[in-house]
């Protein structure tokens, strides 16, 4: 493995990157969700640079603003185009080869993208993307819908249901929910729709079929969009290996072109 650990400037910050170096034309550069370090969850986005990196394609990851190892101030996803722009500068620099740059964010990383009109990459994979507004905590009837879907293909969850281990009061709760008319889109989501209208590029949008932020995100989402994958029984962060599969075609397919 080729991983190189690098610094480079923000503002008046400095920032903590890692490049996982290949020969590739194209190059994937991640962007971390929440306050998540760019190793990722158990080291989850440090695995995928390392597979696509094996691929031949070179893997950039960083600590924005007030994360990890970098310095400044953690301003949220919404003030974070400034760090992705300038990812994007040093990956360059220490990647000449690169004729584009792919972006991938998962969560709200996603939705930055998505707000910063693509952030000057060439091309986007936006998974589960974040459009719950802050301080709003129930699910839209849409979203409880698809979760009680999904559960329903799990055996383990009917036996539960079966077998008394469901608390009853919350299921009615949820149900009474499920029930409601469609939720108006929320404000975020129209901004993010906004932003990703004015991006010129491809886009792929991945949703995992399990996942909360994923189902709140397609009912805030035009349907038809032809550019949203489903991966069915995948969690937040791909860690199944269907789910793990599935992503890296996704996005090999991108590098390729």
């Amino acid at each position: 493995m080729n991983r190189l650990h690098l610094t480079f400037e923000c503002a008046d910050s400095t920032l903590a990157g890692t490049l996982d170096m290949a020969c590739g034309a194209s190059g994937l550069l991640l962007v971390s969700g929440g306050n998540e370090i760019r190793s990722g969850a158990f080291s989850g986005q440090a695995a995928l640079a390392a597979r696509i990196a094996a691929a031949g394609y070179p893997v950039f990851r960083f600590d924005r603003r007030g994360i990890g190892d970098s310095d400044g101030e953690n301003k949220g996803f919404r003030k974070s185009a400034k760090d992705i722009a300038s990812a994007l500068v040093a990956f360059k620099v220490i990647a000449p080869q690169m004729q584009r740059v792919v972006a991938f964010g998962n969560c709200d990383a996603a939705s930055a993208l998505m707000l910063a009109e693509g952030a000057d990459c060439d091309a986007l994979v936006l998974s589960n993307p974040w459009t719950i507004e802050e301080g709003r905590d129930e699910l839209p009837p849409e979203a409880v819908r698809a979760r009680y879907a999904e559960k329903l293909k799990n055996p383990r969850e009917v036996a539960r249901l079966l077998t008394g281990g469901v608390n009853l009061r919350k299921l009615a709760k949820g149900l009474m929910q499920a029930g409601k008319r469609k939720a108006a889109p929320t404000t975020l989501a129209g901004e993010m729709a906004a932003g990703l209208t004015a991006f010129g590029g491809p886009v792929r949008i991945l949703l995992a079929g399990a996942d909360r932020t994923a189902q709140v995100f397609a009912s805030n989402w035009d349907a038809s969009d032809s550019r949203v994958a489903r991966c069915e029984g995948a969690g937040h962060a791909w860690a199944e290996p269907q789910a793990r599969e599935f992503l890296d075609r996704h996005l090999l397919q991108m590098l390729r072109g």
